[in-house]
Parts: structure tokens; C-alpha cells; sequence
């Protein structure tokens, strides 16, 4: 591997010293132009735009040659005269980085450690010396295998089952783990699959043998409970199925296993055998409740991606129980933190039914200081204090109302995988993170110069946690590509901890591995219960009509809503979210304003902040104060319509359809978005979609077929396509069905609750099989991260301000 690396090195480094020589002149033009910016960083953009420059005066065109091509492929240059160091990506998870000089065109290979020294120097100046903290995790996943192909990253369960299964499995002694696994599989005490009387390979394929051949002579309806003490007998307890047509196709499965290992029969066997009874889902921060919470700092996406899920998880959890023949019932909890100041909601009541579950519950627990329970919200951002008390504090609470523990922890957010990976490490249980959101990708440079960010947002804390939950866990959901690579111009969110830098702190040199088998697709959907196409009519909730038509189109205005529409027979262009910088809303407001043709054809309504209360929050106030400048400035009133915040998502399903029915279109303008929940809701309720390219709206939306793409960026480019659509449609009315049923047929293709569920169990059982019989659970990576976490985080952790009561 190492010898491919330096050939790669050798060849990116030839290609740039031949284009240099050829057209010396030309590129010292260019890289002097870039050191007339000063001392800095450059992003693409930048770079693109500086090289065009060139290339329209200069005589000899440079686009055909290999400058041009490193250039498209760098994603950010230092410089630092006389030097420019690049750092380029030659395919996502695969960088080189080379520095040249601008004075004699030379041009350096770096490491990692040399560029991120270099890139330093930024803020350090040159005195930043040779004794840093250099993190790197790679040795310590050297020996799992990883493929290299990039359309194999976030596909890890299916190449690790590929690839174990050829290693581990070659003959029959080789089984003798899976034999073990079988062996001590037990809940609460109680003995599953294998009893003692089966003791090596040989006596269990005989009694597999035994047992499919007295199968055979029985219906496939025949009940398990007739022949329960016959298996008992010779070997087999319960797990196995609940009829005698499910128990022969699992031994079936197994000798079929035994007699010749495949990939995909060993990930559908170890999806059957019971194993998930108990999951703890955390997601700690915010307001966590089922009603009047949504639009509330912190509360958003995260808060109604769990609340969807936990139904259909115990749905699939209960049917699998059912047909595995056992007589379990399972248990979901979604911890969270207990806010005694609830501010009108059931944030503070310790215990909470999850609506349309039987057995899954939130459970909340307090955050808490020597001085006792802290009583106020506390934003994302400075929770980092309270993270290991309340940990103790949860472990605690779960041992109190589970009586056993957990078999899967899954951690939601950074704070939420933070603490999942410090009970996972307690309790020894399988560990899954889902990050929803790295905002190291949400804001740039935040790393370098994290000084400029750290009092505010305290990202030394927030980069620390991801580092270790992302390698502290058993496998990674993703909902898109993306999330983990992005796509070719573009890094992704762990992408970008692969390499950098918090000067002062520590150096990054390997952080995580986007070909790690870890990684793990797996799309979220919408609650179909509350989401469903517009054209189902005798499943609309007319009962809202009367609150919705006030909503949208009263003449008042008030707190709830201001600004009025004065032609209603206008289609409505339509978005909905926090009222943050990243989500962008006014920026739609403000491509909108400026677009003439665009009010023509259609009219805005915006639902996003509150202005029914004094927000806390200094971004959103300064996107609110932004709101009423655009307002004012464009003279909006008539066309406009902004709304507050709406908390009942039942009623917010049915806006959407409403939205629907006057031929209207929702848009999603966020600067980046890692998956896009609202954009799964509008499609699943039939509305065209346009949805920011950044980000995981960019794989839920097949351009022109079930959406459009949008860049948020270039609001001109925005207009138009919408002026585009909605003069088409007005034109050719089956040009807007087109598009909404391409939506409809994309969502139930991919992202549905059902398919999530499913897949989650499954992931959960195969890692959880590989972790016990493989060496991917190793003691040297935990006492790595166990010095990182008490020498580096505990000590930023307790550096953040504790919020004044």
C-alpha cells in the first residue's frame, strides 16, 4: 500500500513539474496573482476564479493541461509567501498534499504533519515548534480489512461480511467462533439456541441434521411449542423460530453455512438470530418532547427523525421476537435531559410514552453540578461540562428501569455519541453512532482558526467528542454518501476529520477513515401517518382546513404571522426550519424579493423562528433582524408571508398538503444540509421539491425526475429554475404532477421507516457477531481513547463556563 501511495506522490509531482516547465510563465503569473491575497487560505472557488482570469488574456490556453486538473481537485491552498501549499483530493477519502515555490517554481511532497505544520504557521507563526500532540488512529485499524473502490464506502457490512467470511471461515474448525457465539447467547439468564449438550461443530451439524429431517414430516404451520422438548433434547432452545416452516429455514441457513460460508447467507442467519431486546437511543440536548417543542433552540430534525423511528425500530423489534419464537417483550428508551423549567411542555416528567409505541419510552435525566440540578436549557453548544455526571447519572437510571442491560446504545449528535460511547465502554454493549450533523463542515475553518470560534461555540469540546465516539463505536449510520465522502468536488462531513488542525490543542493525522467497514447507508424516512400524498383525500385531516386557510391567508397580522397574500389563486413557494445562518431562509427571501417574474407567478410563505417570544439564540436573532430589513427594503407585504414556528407536526403534515393543493413547490435553501428530513416530507406528501445540493438532498432528489437541485450560493441561478417550473406548469399542468409523482415513487424506492428498521437490526446483529468473534473490539484502541478522552477532553470539557442559574 505504501509503495502505491509514494508512486501516486511521484506521478502527481512529475505531471506538475512537467506543466511547470512547459508553461513557467503562465503559472508564475497565476500563483502570483494568489500571493497578492497575502498570507491566508484560498478555497476552490477562489482558485478557479483566479486561474480563468489568466486563461482569457493569456495567449497559450491552459485548460487541456495538468495544472488546470490539480487545480479542480485542490480544496483549499495556504499561502504563505513565497510559498502556496495545496491540498488535494485526488478522489474522496484519497489527498496528497504538495507545496510550491512561487520565486523558483519548486514544488515539495508533504506529509500530513508537514502540511498541517505549514497550515499552522497560519496563526502560530513559525515559532510553533516540533513538540505537538499528533492524533493518529491508523495503526490501531492497520489490520481490519477496507476496500478501495469509492462507490464501496458506506456499503461496510457487506464487504466486511465478504471479507471475514473467506478469511474466517475457509473450513469447517474455522466455524468453531460462530459455534461459540450460538453457544452463550442468553437473555436475562435464560438459554437460547444452543444448550451444553452440543459441545463441538461435529455434534451440531448431526443434530441440524437430526432435526431437518424430523422437520420435514411436520405441516410448516406446526407450532413451536409442539416439539420444544424433543429440540431440548438433543441440544436446541428457543430462538430458533415460532413455527416448524421458519425453524428449518434457519437450520437450513446454518448447515448450508457450515458446509460452504457465504457473505450474504451469513448476514441474513445473523439477522435471525435474536439479539436486540433492549436499546437505549441518546440524544441529550434541546428540548426532547412529542409536542410544543419544535422551533425551540436546539430542537429540530434530530428531535423528529427519533421520534419517527422508535415506532417503526419496535415494530420490527416485536415482529422479529414473534417469529424467532420467543416470548420477550422489547424494550426502547430515548434518553434525554430532564429540564425542570419545561416552559409549558413535558421536559421536565422523568418517564414519557413515545405515541403509537407500547414499549418505548423517553427517559429523562437531569444534568447536574456539585451545587444540584441544573433547572434551564442549555444550548448544544455548552453542554460539554455536564457530560460525565450525567452519564453516571444515566447508567444508573437504565440499570434501574431495563434490569439488564442494554444490548444496543445508539448515540445521536455529538454530545448524544459521546456519551453513548462512554456507557457502550461501561457496559460493553454494541455502539452505534448516528451524527445527523458535524459542524466542523457547517463552519469553515473553524478548526484553524478555532479561535476565533471557540468562546462562542466551544468547538474544541464538540471536534474532541466526535474524534472519539466516530472511533470509539461498532459501526456508523449514515442517512447519504455525503455525509461520509460527499461527492467529487466536494468533502464530506467525516471526510473532513481525516486530516486537521487545532493549533494549540493537537494535530489530526489520521483521525477516521471513510473506507472504514464502519460506515454504514442507511436512509431515514417520514412518518406515514402524518405524511401521505396530497391526493389521498379520504386520509386528509379536513379538520385542520379552517386553522390552515387562517395561517396562510388571514388579513391580520400578528405574532404568529406576518405580512399577507393578497392573490390566493397564486401557487405558494414554501420552506420550513430553524431560523439559523446555515438553513438560509432568508436568503430564499431575498432571491425571491429580488426576482420579478418569480412574484408574478408565485407567492412566498416562510415558517421559521418565533416571534412570539424573545429567541435567545444570537443567530437567529440576526436572521430575524435580517427579515424584516428584506421585507421593508423589497416591499414583500402582498406576496409575503412569514409564520412562526409551527409545534403540531400532525397539523404541519397537512400544511403540506395544503401547500399541494395550490400547485405549489417547497424549497429547501440550506448552505449544507446532511440529510434533509423536510425534503422526505414534502415528497412524501406529493409537493415538488427543491432542495440545496450541498449535502444529502442532492441523493434523495434525482434532478428533473423527483426534484431539482438547487445552489443556494447562486441565488439568481435559483430564480430562474423556479420561474422556469412554475411557467411550465401553468403552461402544461401534468409538467407539476410529473414531478410530484416522481417524488412519490423515488420515497417509497428508499426511504421509508420500514427499510430503516430493518436494516438497523441487521447491522446491529452482524457487528455485533463480528465484535465478539474477531479482534475488531481491541484493547489497544479503547486505552488509546481512554488517554485522549481523560488527558484532552475532560480537560477542555471543564474549561466551558456552567450556565448562571
Amino acid at each position: 500500500m505504501a509503495e502505491r501511495v509514494l508512486t501516486r506522490v511521484h506521478s502527481l509531482r512529475e505531471r506538475l513539474d512537467a506543466t511547470l516547465s512547459a508553461h513557467r510563465d503562465e503559472i508564475l503569473l497565476f500563483l502570483s496573482r494568489i500571493s497578492v491575497h497575502g498570507k491566508g487560505i484560498l478555497k476552490p472557488h477562489q482558485l478557479i476564479a483566479e486561474f480563468e482570469e489568466i486563461s482569457k488574456t493569456d495567449k497559450v490556453k491552459l485548460q487541456d493541461h495538468a495544472f488546470q486538473q490539480v487545480l479542480k481537485s485542490t480544496q483549499e491552498a495556504i499561502v504563505l509567501p513565497p510559498w502556496v501549499a495545496l491540498a488535494i483530493r485526488l478522489r474522496p477519502g484519497v489527498w496528497e498534499y504538495v507545496r510550491v515555490n512561487v520565486n523558483l517554481l519548486v514544488v515539495e511532497e508533504l506529509t500530513v504533519p508537514e502540511y498541517l505544520q505549514f497550515k499552522e504557521e497560519l496563526v502560530n507563526g513559525t515559532a510553533n515548534g516540533n513538540f505537538v500532540l499528533e492524533l493518529d488512529f491508523e495503526p490501531f485499524t492497520a489490520s481490519i480489512p477496507k476496500p478501495t473502490l469509492t462507490k464501496s464506502i458506506g456499503n461496510g457490512v457487506e464487504f466486511l461480511n465478504r471479507h471475514l467470511s473467506a478469511k474466517m471461515f475457509h473450513d469447517k474448525e474455522s466455524m468453531t467462533p460462530l459455534l461459540d457465539f450460538l453457544r452463550v447467547h442468553q437473555y436475562k439468564g435464560k438459554t437460547m439456541m444452543l444448550n451444553d449438550k452440543i459441545s463441538s461443530l461435529n455434534s451440531l451439524q448431526a443434530v441440524l441434521r437430526k432435526a431437518e429431517e424430523y422437520l420435514s414430516t411436520l405441516p410448516p404451520e406446526t407450532p413451536y411449542d409442539d416439539f420444544e422438548h424433543m429440540f431440548q433434547e438433543i441440544g436446541l432452545e428457543r430462538g430458533w423460530g415460532n413455527d416448524a416452516q421458519r425453524v428449518s429455514e434457519m437450520i437450513s441457513m446454518l448447515l448450508g453455512l457450515l458446509e460452504a460460508p457465504d457473505s450474504c447467507n451469513l448476514e441474513k442467519f445473523l439477522g435471525r438470530i435474536p439479539m436486540v431486546f433492549n436499546v437505549v437511543i441518546l440524544s441529550p440536548h434541546g428540548y426532547f418532547a412529542q409536542e410544543n417543542v419544535l422551533g425551540f433552540p436546539d430542537t429540530g430534525g434530530q428531535v423528529v427523525y427519533i421520534l419517527d423511528q422508535v415506532p417503526a425500530l419496535e415494530k420490527e423489534m416485536i415482529k422479529r421476537i414473534k417469529e424467532q419464537g420467543l416470548d420477550i417483550t422489547p424494550r426502547i428508551l430515548i434518553v434525554t435531559r430532564l429540564l425542570p423549567d419545561a416552559v409549558g411542555t413535558t421536559c421536565g416528567q422523568r418517564l414519557e410514552k413515545v405515541f403509537g409505541a407500547e414499549h418505548s419510552h423517553i427517559l429523562r435525566v437531569p444534568f447536574r453540578t456539585e451545587k444540584g440540578i441544573v433547572r434551564k436549557w442549555i444550548s448544544r453548544f455548552e453542554v460539554w461540562p455536564y457530560m460525565e455526571t450525567f452519564t453516571e447519572d444515566v447508567a444508573k437510571e437504565l440499570a434501574a428501569e431495563l434490569k439488564a442491560k442494554p444490548d444496543l446504545i445508539v448515540g445521536n449528535y455529538s454530545e448524544g455519541n459521546l456519551v453513548a460511547s462512554l456507557l457502550a465502554h461501561k457496559l460493553g454493549v454494541t455502539q452505534c453512532t448516528i451524527a445527523h450533523a458535524l459542524e466542523k463542515t457547517k463552519y469553515p475553518d473553524s478548526d484553524i482558526y478555532l479561535k476565533n470560534f471557540d468562546e462562542k461555540y466551544h468547538f474544541s469540546c464538540q471536534f474532541t467528542a466526535d474524534l472519539y465516539a466516530m472511533n470509539h463505536t461498532d459501526f456508523i449510520i449514515t442517512s447519504t454518501f455525503q455525509e461520509i465522502a460527499g461527492n467529487k468536488d466536494t468533502v464530506g462531513q467525516y471526510e473532513s476529520h481525516m486530516a486537521f488542525t487545532m493549533p494549540g490543542l493537537y494535530r489530526v493525522v489520521h483521525g477516521i477513515d471513510v473506507f472504514d467497514p464502519k460506515f454504514n447507508i442507511v436512509s431515514p424516512g417520514a412518518d406515514m401517518n402524518i405524511y401521505f400524498p396530497y391526493t389521498e383525500t379520504e386520509k386528509r385531516l379536513t379538520k385542520f382546513h379552517p386553522a390552515i386557510e387562517e395561517l396562510l391567508y388571514s388579513d391580520v397580522e400578528n405574532e404568529e404571522h406576518l405580512c399577507v397574500l393578497k392573490d390566493k389563486k397564486k401557487p405558494i413557494i414554501f420552506t420550513m426550519a430553524r431560523l439559523d445562518r446555515v438553513k438560509n431562509l432568508t436568503g430564499l427571501v431575498e432571491l425571491y424579493a429580488k426576482n420579478p417574474k418569480l412574484r408574478e407567478l408565485a407567492n412566498l410563505v416562510i415558517v421559521g423562528g418565533d416571534r412570539r417570544k424573545e429567541s435567545k439564540d444570537l443567530e437567529e436573532q440576526a436572521e430575524m433582524k435580517k427579515m424584516y430589513t428584506l421585507i421593508e427594503t423589497y416591499k414583500l407585504n402582498g406576496q409575503f408571508r412569514w409564520i412562526s414556528s409551527q409545534m403540531d407536526r400532525v397539523r404541519n403534515g397537512e400544511l403540506y398538503r395544503c401547500i399541494a393543493d395550490t400547485k405549489g413547490a417547497f424549497v429547501q435553501p440550506a448552505f449544507y444540509e446532511a440529510f434533509g428530513l423536510t425534503v422526505v416530507e414534502a415528497m412524501t406528501c406529493g409537493l415538488p421539491t427543491f432542495a440545496t445540493l450541498h449535502g444529502g438532498p442532492a441523493e434523495i432528489i434525482v434532478h428533473g425526475k423527483s426534484g431539482f437541485h438547487i445552489d443556494p450560493y447562486n441565488g439568481e441561478h435559483v430564480g430562474e429554475l423556479l420561474v422556469d417550473f412554475f411557467e411550465k406548469s401553468t403552461k402544461d399542468p401534468k409538467h407539476w404532477e410529473a414531478i410530484s409523482t416522481g417524488g412519490l415513487i423515488r420515497i417509497q424506492e428508499k426511504y421509508t421507516w420500514e427499510i430503516y428498521s430493518d436494516r438497523l437490526l441487521t447491522l446491529a446483529g452482524v457487528y455485533g457477531f463480528w465484535k465478539y468473534v474477531s479482534k475488531l473490539n481491541r484493547l489497544e484502541i479503547r486505552r488509546y481513547l481512554e488517554m485522549f478522552y481523560a488527558l484532552k477532553y475532560r480537560t477542555l470539557a471543564e474549561a466551558v463556563p456552567r450556565a448562571v442559574e
